[in-house]
């Protein structure tokens, strides 16, 4: 069956979105084939960006809303959070962090979270992570229900369907940047090395393949992070802050050269940012107050 397309152009120097509409028709098999033929756009002294994401018409998702309609088969949804709560502490001194949390995420779409400190943002981001377990509600990713599993299971879709990336590096300090782009993918058993030279080689890191992580800049060490998050080509891709530590001009760098490669590869991005300029190159963005969306 053939759908109708539109495409959303949002440069980021201001706050303008065209919309573009292709006429014809476009077999929805050959959708993530359109898409690939346009890439981010930066330039050189403005560091100026050109986001677009496309989203077919039939779904009737505006891609400035927040809310989605029932999707049916959900061949686009990749992540599903209903009902999401979190507290920390118990009795008297019980902490709601989060409070009925629901969001959708689709496949190679990028979202920004915002909020003030204490927010509950690392906190959601965590959960959707696997790096802890809600109270109540259910996260689902690429159709399981994720939140059910033990700290075994979460290990393990943690290593084959998602990356990380956060504001300190965390990088091996013994482990070379080769070996540290590697670990991840090793340890998943999904090391492919043909990949892995793509990602370095557009990360701009050939030259420090062989160099420790005190021989390099903070940008160079987020860099090899994002390499590392993504050697396992991850459906999903969560980054905490990653250019929190970073100048300017370097998180502009890094954040564009994040995106070109998520977007290329059909990972979708949910970032945490406390940064609004960061925060309008991406898709679509949601804000926490006090635990809850707004």
């Amino acid at each position: 069956m053939a759908h109708r397309n539109v495409l959303h152009v949002r440069t980021i120097r201001g706050n303008c979105r065209t919309p573009t509409r292709f006429s014809g028709h476009t077999e929805c098999d050959s959708l993530p084939h359109f898409v690939k033929k346009f890439h981010l756009k930066r330039h050189a002294s403005m560091m100026s960006f050109v986001v677009m994401t496309w989203h077919r018409v039939l779904s009737g998702r505006d891609a400035c809303s927040n809310s989605y309609p029932d999707q049916g088969s959900g061949i686009r949804m990749l992540v599903k959070i209903d009902h999401l709560e979190k507290a920390y502490g118990s009795g008297e001194d019980r902490q709601p962090v989060l409070r009925g949390i629901s969001l959708q995420i689709d496949r190679g779409e990028s979202l920004a979270i915002t909020g003030e400190s204490g927010s509950g943002k690392s906190t959601l981001l965590h959960l959707i992570g696997l790096l802890d377990a809600p109270d109540a509600g259910t996260i689902q990713i690429d159709g399981e229900r994720v939140s059910d599993l033990d700290d075994k299971g979460r290990a393990a879709r943690r290593r084959s369907q998602i990356g990380l990336v956060f504001q300190q590096f965390n990088l091996i300090p013994s482990l070379t940047v080769r070996q540290n782009i590697a670990l991840q993918a090793r340890l998943a058993k999904r090391l492919d090395e043909g990949w892995v030279e793509t990602l370095t080689e557009r990360l701009g890191l050939t030259t420090f393949l062989d160099r420790f992580p005190e021989q390099l800049s903070g940008g160079q060490q987020q860099r090899v992070a994002v390499a590392r998050a993504l050697a396992t080509r991850p459906a999903l891709l969560l980054a905490d802050e990653p250019t929190g530590n970073l100048d300017e001009e370097t998180s502009a760098q890094v954040l564009a050269l994040m995106l070109e490669l998520c977007a290329d590869d059909e990972t979708a991005l949910i970032m945490v940012t406390h940064s609004m300029a960061a925060a309008e190159q991406l898709s679509r963005r949601v804000h926490l107050t006090g635990g809850r969306l707004s």
